[in-house]
């Protein structure tokens, strides 16, 4: 009887983890290497590209059904992410690395809902999703917090990849219609933030009420805005939260910027609607 409360506890804990509220959990797995053989042929964005175009519409929501009936081009990329070379990856640019783990997990993301049937309504549905399934990236076997929290968030000083990571659920920045690029990234991930947060699940202001609110992500990783964003003296909230706000300011009309800056209002977090981010 013990051991039965034991596994429940145990799965129950990993079904509430996830991309959200505590990436320490990731941040405590070392991510493990697995022997697998490099491939020689260089990896191509192509077919992943067109996957996107495909299945994603306009407003970022996937199209699953048609997906899951049709999977072998994402299967394919996901092969390939299996196959690049640790010494390949180690002389792209910033930029290229960065692109390239988003895109593994974008697409790894889109393999774990189209591999459940029926479809569930919800990621978190998904036993393990973020922090106890594994897939083999650079011939390492990681979890999507592994690629989150373990290489893009710490060996790397860009917050705007909160933009690009898309875990699924409707409250998630969009879903974008073609893969990223080390050579357009800097524009791409510009014009993510502008788009996450042109929606109402990224960014609300109401001047009649006096409040702003936010998505929930700024809550959860606010921190990470903080090295290149924090500032005294404007905005309003906590470090992290003028930090948010700052960053903010930027992508954000002359009006909208100068009424965030004064900081004359109440700040708060969005509800985060976890149903997936279906057509």
């Amino acid at each position: 009887m013990l051991r039965s409360s034991s596994f429940l506890l145990i799965g129950a804990i990993a079904l509430l983890a996830g991309c959200t509220h505590t990436p320490p959990l990731a941040q405590n797995q070392s991510p493990t290497t697995q022997a697998t053989v490099a491939s020689s042929v260089p990896l191509s964005y192509e077919g992943y590209g067109t996957v996107l175009r495909t299945y994603v519409n306009a407003d970022g929501l996937v199209d699953y059904p048609a997906l899951q009936a049709n999977p072998q081009r994402l299967r394919d990329f996901i092969t390939q992410l299996k196959s690049v070379a640790p010494d390949t990856y180690a002389t792209w640019s910033e930029n290229e690395k960065i692109a390239f783990l988003i895109n593994a997990y974008n697409a790894i993301t889109l393999e774990s809902i189209i591999n459940q049937n029926p479809l569930k309504g919800s990621i978190k549905d998904i036993f393990g999703v973020w922090n106890f399934n594994k897939h083999i990236v650079m011939g390492r076997s990681l979890t999507l917090d592994n690629i989150e929290h373990d290489i893009l968030r710490k060996d790397f000083q860009e917050p705007r990849i909160h933009a690009a990571l898309v875990c699924a659920a409707i409250s998630c920045p969009p879903l974008r219609q073609e893969p990223y690029t080390g050579e357009k990234l800097d524009e791409q991930l510009d014009n993510q933030v502008r788009k996450w947060l042109s929606s109402p699940n990224g960014l609300q202001i109401d001047r009649t009420q006096n409040r702003v609110a936010i998505s929930s992500i700024f809550n959860w990783f606010g921190k990470d805005w903080q090295a290149q964003y924090g500032i005294q003296g404007k905005f309003t909230g906590s470090e992290k939260e003028r930090a948010v706000l700052n960053f903010i300011s930027n992508y954000v009309s002359p009006k909208d910027k100068e009424y965030l800056a004064q900081g004359n209002y109440k700040l708060s977090y969005l509800n985060y609607d976890w149903s997936l981010n279906r057509q």
